[in-house]
């Protein structure tokens, strides 16, 4: 048998599935699609950041250059458009917050790094951070799109805290992330609706005051209380 006749003799392999060829006109459409999902969402960012967080979708379609129907027709409704935005405005401030982390030399020097991070960016864009971060009736993002900061913020100083415990198995360090959370993005966030004054202290001053909060706690914080002093009607000798 020649090698010919070997050729013919053995059957063609059959292709498997994930071999198929891909219809490039779907391929395309579906890569334009994505691309115009980008492009509404750049948009309405820049439209919520104009308007504010409470702005309606005939709003922001319009500010947008574009007609409500098609927001509807990408993102379903608000909340849909809501969990688009905040994935990729959330998914840039960890990023950002993640890499400060990374420069710090100590935890506490890491953890004022993180939060003045996430507060500078929030600051940016007050309008935008509370448009993905507060619930609508369709109800609160997704668990875990605002976890990854947090995550990072507690792995930077979850060994001071053992330390401090005494107890690396100690059940106060499965309580004390979410306390740590409560108050770095309810102080955050109290103190991004702060209308601007001399009293106010800009994003970093706020962020070595947290990190003094959840390291130092509020003793040390509080000046001690003077002395009291005996009232004259107390004193010795008065009935």
């Amino acid at each position: 048998m020649n090698t010919l006749e070997v050729r013919h003799a053995v059957p063609a392999p059959v292709p498997a599935p994930s071999d198929a060829p891909v219809d490039g006109r779907s391929a395309r459409w579906e890569a334009h699609r994505e691309e115009r999902r980008r492009a509404l969402i750049k948009a309405a960012r820049r439209a919520i950041h104009r308007l504010g967080f409470d702005a309606s979708m005939e709003d922001i379609a319009t500010r947008a250059g574009t007609s409500k129907s098609v927001f509807y027709r990408y993102f379903g409704d608000k909340a849909g458009l809501r969990q688009a935005v905040g994935k990729v405005v959330i998914g840039q401030m960890q990023d950002t917050i993640v890499a400060a982390g990374r420069t710090a030399r100590t935890p506490r020097e890491g953890l004022v790094n993180m939060v003045a991070a996430y507060l500078q960016m929030a600051e940016t864009s007050p309008n935008v951070y509370t448009f993905v971060t507060s619930p609508f009736d369709a109800g609160p993002l997704p668990e875990g799109e605002l976890t990854g900061f947090f995550d990072a913020v507690t792995a930077m100083i979850s060994e001071p805290l053992r330390d401090l415990l005494g107890d690396p198995d100690s059940p106060l360090l499965g309580y004390w992330p979410t306390a740590a959370i409560g108050l770095v993005r309810t102080a955050g966030e109290l103190w991004l609706k702060t209308p601007a004054s001399a009293a106010k202290p800009d994003h970093a001053a706020m962020a070595e005051q947290i990190a003094a909060w959840l390291f130092d706690g509020v003793a040390q914080q509080v000046s001690p209380a003077p002395r009291s002093t005996v009232h004259p009607l107390h004193a010795e000798g008065t009935p």
